[in-house]
């Protein structure tokens, strides 16, 4: 099951670094820095959205807006410190 799991995380990883990108314009990384913009992006989010009250439920939908809106955050705070 860890290797289901892993490829889960990339799978989503990858669709919510892609989104991302398309939402804050000017921020593509390729496939690979997609991955990692959704991953640690989940990880941002898992850590802000729960202390705001936000949840989107479970499943892989959610996951992936979950996801994609840690994602976002990321990337919005490189285009801030970029400008700085």
């Amino acid at each position: 099951m860890v290797i289901g799991s892993f490829l889960a995380t990339v799978i989503v990883g990858a669709i919510a670094g892609w989104l991302a990108g398309r939402i804050v314009e000017g921020y593509g990384f390729g496939v690979l820095g997609n991955i990692v913009v959704g991953v640690v992006g989940a990880f941002i989010a898992g850590l802000i959205l729960p202390r705001i009250g936000f949840s989107v439920g479970g499943g892989l939908f959610s996951a992936i807006i979950h996801s994609t809106l840690g994602a976002v955050i990321l990337l919005v705070l490189i285009r801030l410190v970029k400008r700085a």
